[in-house]
């Protein structure tokens, strides 16, 4: 059975609550993950916005979440690396961690995208969704994907 993502803040193409965006709290939120391959080592996670004006926004990368952990919890902190040995990079708002959905204008897609991997990421903390790339490629043994929309009010 493939993975599969959830939220409880959100359902898959529903809108993704104020609270976890710029215009409220700017928390990350929680989500939750099934079926995880019993060879994975690690999961990663990207979450990114397709429809921004000048292509693809990054708001959040994290890596090295061991795959026994079925879930992340909401509000975690902006900090490079997290207990268990989590990992979180730089997102295009040039920060560390979460950066939530702040739409210039319209609906958009907010993609969340978590992979199974076979291996550890040697990657150091604050690196960048292309570094999570090319790092995970040849190594991913599965994917889940959870998209969300936002528009300003």
């Amino acid at each position: 059975m493939a993975m599969q993502m959830t939220s409880k803040a959100f359902q898959d193409g529903g809108a993704i609550p104020r609270k976890y965006t710029c215009d409220g709290e700017n928390i990350s939120l929680a989500l939750e993950w099934t079926s995880v391959p019993d060879d994975a080592m690690t999961l990663a996670l990207i979450v990114d916005d397709p429809d921004a004006p000048d292509g693809t926004f990054v708001h959040w990368v994290l890596y090295n979440l061991p795959a026994h952990i079925l879930e992340i919890p909401e509000n975690l902190p902006p900090e490079g690396q997290l207990e268990n040995g989590i990992m979180q990079g730089l997102n295009d708002f040039k920060n560390i961690g979460y950066g939530g959905p702040c739409p210039p204008g319209g609906t958009h897609r907010y993609v969340f995208k978590l992979c199974a991997l076979d291996k550890e990421l040697e990657l150091p903390p604050g690196a960048t969704k292309r570094q999570l790339l090319q790092t995970m490629e040849g190594h991913i043994l599965d994917r889940a994907q959870l998209m969300g929309t936002y528009a300003k009010t």
